[in-house]
């Protein structure tokens, strides 16, 4: 099928540049604002700029979109959620302003979800991504509770280090992510205590806060911190053991 395809810029001279390099292509362009993360973005008050460079370079632009990272950390969705208002409709203004309408006004993000669905704004399109299978990183902000996390990587326990589980999935299944406010590398759905205290490439090391050491040979699930990553790392994904989903774009990260 086709597919309705749109870049993201976020100044006058990428605007050019990708003029020049698709003009004529049916590529749509949106403006990407700075709502708070401060990683890439134009400031709100500069996105008609940008979008009429867009236009002036013969792009079809098509609106404003924005990533409210600054949610990933506690307490910060409702916030990060209430800027993101803010920062798009100051976006939406100033691309009135320069004479452009936008059809699309994107935002959005796991920890604000609730936020952004109660009071909308000007947004017309919500990206939560990580809702999709959850993570250790939402079930400790609280945006997804235990029994909604809908992947996991199942380990085996191959030693016990003192009182502690040894098992044979490291980063290169479960990812390294580690935020500064993340109790642990993973969370096991099985012991909502324990946490994943030490992570190499091959190996994680769990403490149980007191539970029973599972046997030698046992079968345990973990959650990943970060859920993106460690789908990134996998080639299949296994349903309920039975059905392999092939990772689509797996080896295509350039």
């Amino acid at each position: 099928g086709r597919v309705d395809l749109a870049i993201g810029v976020d100044s006058a001279e990428s605007a050019a540049r990708a003029g020049a390099l698709l003009g004529g292509a049916e590529v749509g362009v949106l403006v990407e604002v700075d709502s708070g993360q401060h990683r890439s973005g134009v400031t709100p008050a500069h996105t008609g700029g940008v979008g009429a460079a867009a236009a002036e370079a013969g792009l079809a632009v098509r609106g404003v979109f924005t990533f409210p990272g600054h949610s990933y950390a506690p307490s910060a969705g409702a916030v990060a959620a209430a800027d993101e208002s803010r920062a798009l409709q100051a976006a939406v203004a100033s691309f009135r302003e320069a004479g452009l309408e936008p059809d699309v006004v994107s935002g959005g993000s796991t920890p604000t979800l609730q936020a952004s669905l109660d009071d909308a704004g000007a947004l017309t399109e919500l990206r939560p991504g990580v809702y999709v299978f959850g993570d250790a990183q939402q079930w400790e902000l609280g945006t997804t509770r235990p029994d909604e996390v809908a992947l996991s990587c199942r380990s085996t326990v191959v030693s016990h280090a003192g009182d502690r589980l040894v098992l044979d999935a490291g980063s290169k299944a479960l990812g390294a992510d580690h935020a500064g406010w993340a109790t642990g590398w993973g969370r096991l759905p099985a012991y909502p205590d324990a946490r994943v205290v030490q992570l190499s490439e091959h190996h994680a090391v769990v403490d149980l806060a007191g539970a029973a050491l599972p046997p030698l040979g046992s079968r345990v699930d973990v959650v990943p911190n970060h859920v993106c990553n460690a789908v990134n790392l996998a080639d299949v994904l296994w349903v309920d053991d039975t059905e392999p989903w092939p990772v689509a774009a797996r080896g295509r990260n350039c």
